[in-house]
């Protein structure tokens, strides 16, 4: 799709179909999301290759450092009886976090996919419901759409079918926002760049006019924020909101 604003077009890179692959056919974030866990897979066999007890590198120190620091954010705030979700929160929060991230590459993150987003909110969403039943059996659950009034039911349903929604299209707007300011600032300092170059007398002026000097170096500042802290912050988020869902529900009522 392109935006034109005065004369310059700022291009945002939405599902780009692929070839097709007999009936299947395979969309721009698919294929990213491919290299994703492909990357992410890599580094692990990397950082989990000739494991020692003494003696261990620093590459195994790593791996230990990240394998504790998981385990405690799950325990910390579901408590040691949810240490079998450990493996799942790690997944999540590196999937995320490397999805955001691998636009610094050039390629289009796929978390800036709402159907990305959606999938992994469907997951936790079909976790959350389990583990109210689990806690409360099918019936106490059921129950629990009629309280405090039975009147309120259509409202408690809403409300239900709101959490995934509301996950998803949190980490999907935030990391959408990030992209379509970029291209702006991107587009903005590029007039500015011709406007002001172009000042310049002959084909001097001509040349360097057609050069996005501007662009260079500022929008870099920008990028450390939407693309570093906001990537990091928006994994963090998404899987905070899983752990805090998810043992809420395994409460009884």
């Amino acid at each position: 799709m392109e935006l034109d604003i005065s004369g310059a077009k700022i291009l945002f890179s939405l599902p780009v179909k692929l070839p097709v692959l007999g009936q299947l056919r395979i969309s721009e974030t698919i294929a990213v999301s491919w290299i994703v866990m492909l990357v992410i897979t890599g580094c692990c066999i990397w950082m989990t290759r000739d494991l020692k007890v003494q003696n261990i590198s620093r590459r195994q120190a790593a791996a230990e450092l990240i394998v504790e620091k998981a385990e405690h954010f799950v325990t910390d705030h579901m408590g040691r009886d949810f240490g079998r979700l450990v493996p799942f929160i790690a997944a999540l929060f590196s999937t995320s976090l490397v999805s955001n991230l691998i636009s610094l590459t050039g390629l289009r993150s796929p978390t800036a996919d709402l159907s990305t987003e959606a999938a992994w909110a469907a997951v936790v969403f079909v976790m959350i419901t389990a583990s109210k039943i689990k806690a409360n059996g099918l019936g106490g659950y059921l129950k629990g759409f009629t309280a405090p009034i039975p009147v309120l039911t259509p409202f408690n349903i809403l409300s239900e079918l709101a959490t995934p929604v509301s996950m998803a299209c949190r980490h999907f707007g935030n990391i959408l926002s990030g992209l379509v300011i970029n291209g702006l600032l991107y587009a903005a300092l590029g007039l500015a760049s011709s406007a002001l170059l172009g000042r310049l007398p002959g084909v001097l002026g001509d040349i360097l006019s057609s050069i996005p000097v501007l662009s260079v170096g500022i929008p870099a500042v920008l990028s450390f924020y939407f693309d570093w802290f906001s990537g990091f912050m928006q994994a963090f988020i998404f899987c905070i909101l899983t752990v805090m869902y998810i043992s809420s529900a395994a409460e009884k009522n």
